[in-house]
């Protein structure tokens, strides 16, 4: 998962330069920040363009973390079985006891009529 800082930390504004500068293996930006109705927003500049259309944001200290939401395999798909299978590995066993239903009042499998048989 590819993450992003959208704004500098433990610095001052006049820190943050106005171009694109690379410092190790981060860049950074100063941007500016504005009111959009009752949200504050930031114009992400191009060169820290994400792709895709989701993203969670969160918060460290004084910064703000993008990281893109991986887009879900299509419906029917072998990818799409496997992260089925992931999601229900992550739940763990299931220790619900299932109730004793009897015999009592059930028709043998046999005598169940499904249709036009």
């Amino acid at each position: 998962m590819s993450t992003t800082a959208v704004t500098a930390a433990e610095k001052s504004p006049d820190d943050v330069p106005y171009a694109s500068e690379t410092v190790g293996t981060e860049s950074s930006r100063r941007v500016r920040l504005f009111r959009n109705g009752a949200n504050q927003a930031v114009r992400i500049p191009k060169e820290f363009e994400l792709p895709g259309t989701d993203a969670v944001m969160r918060r460290e200290n004084n910064r703000l973390i993008l990281e893109l939401v991986p887009d879900k395999p299509k419906k029917g798909t072998a990818a799409a079985l496997l992260l089925a299978l992931e999601e229900i590995a992550k739940l763990g066993p299931c220790s619900d006891t299932f109730p004793d239903i009897g015999e009592e009042g059930m028709l043998p499998l046999d005598d169940i009529a499904f249709g036009n048989d």
